[in-house]
Protein backbone atom coordinates (compact mmCIF):
# COMPACT_ATOMS: atom_id res chain seq x y z
CA UNK A 1 0.00 0.00 0.00
CA UNK A 2 2.78 2.41 0.75
CA UNK A 3 4.33 2.10 -2.43
CA UNK A 4 0.88 4.01 -3.78
CA UNK A 5 0.99 6.48 -1.65
CA UNK A 6 5.18 6.98 -2.93
CA UNK A 7 3.37 7.26 -6.34
CA UNK A 8 1.04 9.46 -5.32
CA UNK A 9 3.62 12.03 -4.07
CA UNK A 10 5.20 12.10 -7.13
CA UNK A 11 1.40 12.74 -9.15
CA UNK A 12 0.67 15.62 -6.62
CA UNK A 13 4.07 16.96 -6.46
CA UNK A 14 4.16 17.06 -10.77
CA UNK A 15 0.88 18.32 -11.29
CA UNK A 16 1.39 21.29 -8.80
CA UNK A 17 3.46 23.13 -11.45
CA UNK A 18 0.14 22.43 -14.08
CA UNK A 19 -2.11 23.84 -11.91
CA UNK A 20 -0.19 26.87 -10.84
CA UNK A 21 -0.02 28.30 -14.67
CA UNK A 22 -3.67 27.62 -15.10
CA UNK A 23 -3.84 30.09 -12.18
CA UNK A 24 -1.28 32.67 -13.37
CA UNK A 25 -2.62 33.50 -16.76
CA UNK A 26 -4.02 37.04 -15.95
CA UNK A 27 -3.24 36.39 -12.02
CA UNK A 28 -0.24 38.35 -10.55
CA UNK A 29 2.27 35.86 -9.16
CA UNK A 30 3.15 37.40 -5.88
CA UNK A 31 -0.60 37.33 -5.34
CA UNK A 32 -1.31 34.15 -6.52
CA UNK A 33 2.04 33.01 -4.06
CA UNK A 34 0.31 34.46 -0.74
CA UNK A 35 -2.88 32.53 -1.61
CA UNK A 36 -1.31 29.44 -1.85
CA UNK A 37 0.50 29.61 1.23
CA UNK A 38 -2.48 29.60 2.98
CA UNK A 39 -3.30 26.14 1.94
CA UNK A 40 0.24 24.59 2.19
CA UNK A 41 0.30 26.57 5.62
CA UNK A 42 -3.07 24.45 6.11
CA UNK A 43 -1.43 21.28 5.33
CA UNK A 44 1.92 21.86 7.05
CA UNK A 45 0.24 22.13 10.46
CA UNK A 46 -1.98 19.28 9.53
CA UNK A 47 1.24 16.90 9.36
CA UNK A 48 2.44 18.33 12.47
CA UNK A 49 -0.42 17.04 14.18
CA UNK A 50 -0.65 13.90 12.39
CA UNK A 51 3.36 13.35 13.46
CA UNK A 52 2.65 14.91 17.52
CA UNK A 53 4.92 17.00 16.86
CA UNK A 54 3.63 20.19 17.97
CA UNK A 55 4.36 19.64 22.13
CA UNK A 56 8.28 20.31 21.20
CA UNK A 57 8.05 23.61 19.71
CA UNK A 58 9.11 25.35 23.57
CA UNK A 59 12.09 23.31 23.18
CA UNK A 60 13.60 24.85 20.67
CA UNK A 61 16.96 27.03 20.68
CA UNK A 62 17.32 30.26 19.99
CA UNK A 63 19.54 29.46 16.67
CA UNK A 64 17.45 27.12 15.75
CA UNK A 65 14.51 29.80 15.86
CA UNK A 66 16.51 32.37 13.42
CA UNK A 67 17.61 29.69 11.18
CA UNK A 68 14.20 28.25 10.65
CA UNK A 69 13.34 31.89 10.16
CA UNK A 70 16.36 32.13 7.68
CA UNK A 71 15.53 29.34 6.17
CA UNK A 72 11.96 30.30 5.33
CA UNK A 73 12.37 33.87 3.93
CA UNK A 74 14.30 31.67 1.37
CA UNK A 75 11.73 29.01 0.53
CA UNK A 76 9.36 32.50 0.40
CA UNK A 77 12.04 33.76 -2.26
CA UNK A 78 12.33 30.71 -4.28
CA UNK A 79 8.46 30.01 -4.14
CA UNK A 80 7.65 34.02 -5.58
CA UNK A 81 10.30 33.61 -7.97
CA UNK A 82 9.17 29.53 -9.15
CA UNK A 83 5.79 31.44 -10.03
CA UNK A 84 6.79 34.19 -11.79
CA UNK A 85 9.28 31.79 -14.12
CA UNK A 86 6.10 29.54 -14.91
CA UNK A 87 4.00 32.92 -15.78
CA UNK A 88 6.35 33.73 -18.13
CA UNK A 89 7.91 30.47 -19.47
CA UNK A 90 7.24 27.14 -20.18
CA UNK A 91 6.35 24.30 -17.69
CA UNK A 92 9.13 22.25 -19.43
CA UNK A 93 12.01 24.79 -19.18
CA UNK A 94 11.13 26.43 -15.71
CA UNK A 95 10.41 22.72 -13.92
CA UNK A 96 13.86 21.22 -14.89
CA UNK A 97 15.28 24.28 -13.98
CA UNK A 98 14.08 24.11 -10.56
CA UNK A 99 15.12 20.89 -10.17
CA UNK A 100 18.23 21.17 -10.81
CA UNK A 101 18.82 23.29 -7.57
CA UNK A 102 19.90 19.91 -6.39
CA UNK A 103 23.43 20.48 -8.63
CA UNK A 104 23.67 23.60 -6.33
CA UNK A 105 22.95 22.04 -2.84
CA UNK A 106 25.61 19.12 -3.17
CA UNK A 107 28.48 21.98 -4.25
CA UNK A 108 27.19 24.06 -1.51
CA UNK A 109 27.49 21.26 1.00
CA UNK A 110 30.78 20.45 0.05
CA UNK A 111 31.88 23.86 -0.11
CA UNK A 112 30.26 24.95 3.47
CA UNK A 113 29.30 21.64 5.17
CA UNK A 114 32.57 19.70 4.23
CA UNK A 115 30.08 16.62 2.39
CA UNK A 116 31.87 14.36 0.11
CA UNK A 117 31.88 14.61 -3.43
CA UNK A 118 31.34 11.04 -4.19
CA UNK A 119 31.83 9.62 -7.84
CA UNK A 120 27.96 8.92 -7.80
CA UNK A 121 27.84 12.62 -6.81
CA UNK A 122 29.98 14.00 -9.21
CA UNK A 123 28.14 11.59 -12.06
CA UNK A 124 24.52 13.22 -10.81
CA UNK A 125 25.90 16.34 -11.03
CA UNK A 126 27.54 16.10 -14.52
CA UNK A 127 24.34 14.34 -15.88
CA UNK A 128 21.86 16.68 -14.15
CA UNK A 129 23.93 19.64 -14.96
CA UNK A 130 23.64 18.42 -19.01
CA UNK A 131 20.13 17.38 -18.72
CA UNK A 132 18.97 20.44 -17.70
CA UNK A 133 20.94 22.70 -20.39
CA UNK A 134 19.05 20.51 -22.98
CA UNK A 135 16.16 20.83 -22.07
CA UNK A 136 16.23 24.90 -21.97
CA UNK A 137 17.17 25.26 -25.49
CA UNK A 138 16.02 28.83 -26.87
CA UNK A 139 13.19 29.55 -29.25
CA UNK A 140 14.02 30.45 -32.63
CA UNK A 141 10.99 33.15 -32.46
CA UNK A 142 12.89 36.25 -31.53
CA UNK A 143 9.52 38.12 -30.62
CA UNK A 144 8.08 35.34 -28.53
CA UNK A 145 11.90 35.46 -26.72
CA UNK A 146 12.20 38.77 -26.11
CA UNK A 147 8.60 38.73 -24.30
CA UNK A 148 9.51 36.00 -22.26
CA UNK A 149 13.06 36.27 -21.84
CA UNK A 150 12.82 36.63 -17.84
CA UNK A 151 11.72 33.26 -17.11
CA UNK A 152 15.28 32.02 -16.88
CA UNK A 153 16.49 34.76 -14.13
CA UNK A 154 13.28 33.72 -12.17
CA UNK A 155 13.87 30.13 -12.53
CA UNK A 156 18.03 29.60 -11.64
CA UNK A 157 16.66 32.56 -8.98
CA UNK A 158 14.13 30.07 -7.35
CA UNK A 159 16.67 27.22 -7.80
CA UNK A 160 19.27 29.28 -5.91
CA UNK A 161 17.11 30.06 -2.99
CA UNK A 162 15.85 26.51 -2.75
CA UNK A 163 19.35 25.53 -2.31
CA UNK A 164 20.00 28.28 0.31
CA UNK A 165 16.47 26.56 2.38
CA UNK A 166 18.33 23.30 2.07
CA UNK A 167 21.61 24.42 3.34
CA UNK A 168 20.15 26.80 6.29
CA UNK A 169 18.38 24.25 7.44
CA UNK A 170 21.35 21.88 7.49
CA UNK A 171 23.65 24.66 9.50
CA UNK A 172 21.27 25.85 12.20
CA UNK A 173 18.15 23.26 12.67
CA UNK A 174 18.90 20.94 15.39
CA UNK A 175 16.11 18.52 17.30
CA UNK A 176 13.26 19.74 15.16
CA UNK A 177 10.87 17.16 13.89
CA UNK A 178 10.71 17.89 9.81
CA UNK A 179 7.35 18.26 9.56
CA UNK A 180 6.91 21.24 12.93
CA UNK A 181 10.18 22.95 10.50
CA UNK A 182 8.22 22.98 7.97
CA UNK A 183 5.56 24.09 8.91
CA UNK A 184 7.17 27.11 11.11
CA UNK A 185 8.70 28.52 8.09
CA UNK A 186 5.53 28.37 5.78
CA UNK A 187 4.23 30.76 8.78
CA UNK A 188 7.66 32.31 7.47
CA UNK A 189 6.91 32.38 3.60
CA UNK A 190 2.69 33.40 4.34
CA UNK A 191 4.15 36.62 6.19
CA UNK A 192 6.75 37.33 3.90
CA UNK A 193 4.13 36.61 0.51
CA UNK A 194 1.71 39.24 1.62
CA UNK A 195 4.40 41.63 2.74
CA UNK A 196 5.59 41.33 -0.79
CA UNK A 197 1.96 42.00 -2.36
CA UNK A 198 1.66 45.20 0.55
CA UNK A 199 5.11 46.87 -0.19
CA UNK A 200 4.72 46.79 -4.43
CA UNK A 201 0.94 48.11 -3.69
CA UNK A 202 -0.71 44.69 -5.02
CA UNK A 203 -3.17 44.25 -2.46
CA UNK A 204 -5.50 44.98 -4.93
CA UNK A 205 -4.62 42.26 -7.14
CA UNK A 206 -6.04 39.99 -4.23
CA UNK A 207 -9.71 41.38 -4.79
CA UNK A 208 -9.07 41.19 -8.72
CA UNK A 209 -8.16 37.14 -8.76
CA UNK A 210 -10.73 35.89 -11.45
CA UNK A 211 -12.75 32.95 -9.52
CA UNK A 212 -11.30 29.95 -11.89
CA UNK A 213 -7.92 30.84 -11.51
CA UNK A 214 -8.68 31.02 -8.26
CA UNK A 215 -9.68 27.54 -7.72
CA UNK A 216 -6.57 26.73 -9.69
CA UNK A 217 -4.37 28.30 -7.35
CA UNK A 218 -6.10 26.69 -4.38
CA UNK A 219 -5.99 23.20 -6.13
CA UNK A 220 -2.08 23.99 -6.12
CA UNK A 221 -2.17 24.38 -2.80
CA UNK A 222 -4.02 21.34 -2.14
CA UNK A 223 -1.74 19.20 -4.88
CA UNK A 224 1.35 20.05 -2.25
CA UNK A 225 -0.06 19.96 0.84
CA UNK A 226 -1.89 16.01 -0.42
CA UNK A 227 1.95 15.26 -1.88
CA UNK A 228 3.61 16.17 1.92
CA UNK A 229 1.05 13.94 3.61
CA UNK A 230 1.42 10.89 0.88
CA UNK A 231 4.87 11.81 0.75
CA UNK A 232 5.51 11.48 5.00
CA UNK A 233 2.26 8.16 4.56
CA UNK A 234 4.74 6.30 2.12
CA UNK A 235 8.01 7.25 4.32
CA UNK A 236 6.70 6.31 7.31
CA UNK A 237 5.15 2.70 6.22
CA UNK A 238 7.64 1.86 3.05
CA UNK A 239 11.76 1.83 2.28
CA UNK A 240 13.07 5.40 1.95
CA UNK A 241 15.50 3.85 -0.77
CA UNK A 242 12.11 3.29 -2.80
CA UNK A 243 10.00 6.24 -1.57
CA UNK A 244 12.62 8.79 -2.28
CA UNK A 245 13.71 7.98 -6.31
CA UNK A 246 10.17 7.51 -6.96
CA UNK A 247 8.73 10.97 -5.86
CA UNK A 248 11.94 13.07 -7.46
CA UNK A 249 10.17 11.42 -10.49
CA UNK A 250 7.27 13.96 -10.19
CA UNK A 251 9.17 15.92 -13.14
CA UNK A 252 7.93 13.29 -15.62
CA UNK A 253 4.09 14.33 -14.44
CA UNK A 254 4.99 17.74 -14.39
CA UNK A 255 6.19 17.93 -17.99
CA UNK A 256 3.51 15.24 -19.26
CA UNK A 257 0.54 17.29 -18.23
CA UNK A 258 2.28 20.44 -19.41
CA UNK A 259 1.77 18.21 -22.79
CA UNK A 260 -1.23 17.43 -22.60
CA UNK A 261 -2.62 21.05 -20.83
CA UNK A 262 -0.61 23.86 -22.67
CA UNK A 263 0.63 21.07 -25.92
CA UNK A 264 4.21 21.93 -24.64
CA UNK A 265 6.13 19.37 -26.95
CA UNK A 266 9.76 18.18 -26.20
CA UNK A 267 11.80 17.77 -29.02
CA UNK A 268 14.40 15.05 -29.21
CA UNK A 269 16.99 17.22 -28.00
CA UNK A 270 14.70 18.32 -24.87
CA UNK A 271 13.75 14.23 -24.30
CA UNK A 272 17.17 13.37 -24.11
CA UNK A 273 17.79 16.32 -21.52
CA UNK A 274 14.92 14.81 -19.53
CA UNK A 275 16.46 11.02 -19.71
CA UNK A 276 19.71 12.70 -18.03
CA UNK A 277 17.81 14.59 -15.24
CA UNK A 278 16.54 11.66 -14.62
CA UNK A 279 19.37 9.07 -14.67
CA UNK A 280 21.24 11.17 -12.84
CA UNK A 281 18.45 11.91 -10.19
CA UNK A 282 18.75 7.76 -9.69
CA UNK A 283 22.27 7.50 -9.70
CA UNK A 284 22.05 10.49 -6.55
CA UNK A 285 20.12 8.26 -5.09
CA UNK A 286 22.77 5.46 -5.18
Amino acid sequence: MWILFAFGSAFFAGITAVLAKCGIKKTDSDAATAIRTIIVLIFSWLMVFIAGSAPTISTLSAKTWIFLILSGLATGASWLCYFKALQLGDINKVVPIDKSSTILTIILAFIFLGEELTFFKVCAVILIGTGTFLMIEKKKNSEEKVQKRGWFIYAILSTVFASLTAILGKIGIDNVESNLGTAIRTCVVLVMTFLIVLIKGKAHTLKEIPKNELGFICLSGLATGASWLCYYKALQDGLASVVVPIDKLSILVSIGFSFIVFKERLTKKSAFGLLLIVAGTLVMLI
